[in-house]
């Protein structure tokens, strides 16, 4: 697990060099409803808020590099439980961090986008369904992808469906977000 942290924090460290190859600079804020599922198959899953930040290095009009700290807080939805008299669990109460690259079309208006990274949760997971039984806290390896729209002439807008795969506690954590990028003045 330490050299998975330290991967990470190599990945995030590497990004901030500067290079002749980064063209321009960012910070994309996202905000919006989050969620936790089981990775089985249980109809259960947690609701709460998601909130993240990301530092935007953009190469191309068609891929940047972006670092990210976000937060996820989930509490499970008893409805199910209620009405099958079950007590199935699924909660994410985490701070996420890592580095993603995003691949978009380069049109104005409406630019599609998928992301994939890499990162970690640093918080508390709670899984309980009939094959899993899962309680922990910790520091725990996860996997970002989100699929979205940039929106705008000069797509400062986008929204967003973000999914975190965490495989050593059986869940992933998703969000639907909407976002507002800002540039930063280069030097």
């Amino acid at each position: 697990m330490k050299n998975n942290i330290l991967l990470i924090l190599m990945i995030v460290a590497s990004i901030q060099v500067s290079a002749q190859l980064v063209k321009e600079k960012s910070v994309n804020v996202a905000i919006g409803l989050g969620f936790s599922y089981p990775s089985e198959n249980v109809n259960v899953f947690g609701s709460g808020f998601y909130v993240q930040g990301e530092y935007v290095n953009t190469l191309k009009k068609w891929i940047d590099i972006r670092p990210y700290a976000g937060l996820i807080l989930t509490k499970t939805n008893s409805d199910y439980n209620d009405r099958h008299g079950t007590d199935f669990k699924s909660s994410a109460n985490a701070l996420l961090i890592g580095a993603k690259a995003r691949i978009m079309a380069p049109i104005p208006w409406v630019a599609p986008y998928v992301e994939i990274g890499i990162g970690a949760s640093f918080g508390s997971f709670e899984t309980l369904t009939p094959v899993t039984n899962i309680d922990k806290s910790g520091v725990f390896l996860h996997i970002p992808w989100t699929i979205g729209l940039k929106l705008g002439p000069n797509r400062t807008y986008d929204i967003s469906f973000s999914y975190y795969e965490h495989p050593a506690v059986k869940q992933f954590s998703a969000a639907a977000a909407i976002g507002f990028s800002f540039p930063l003045k280069s030097k």
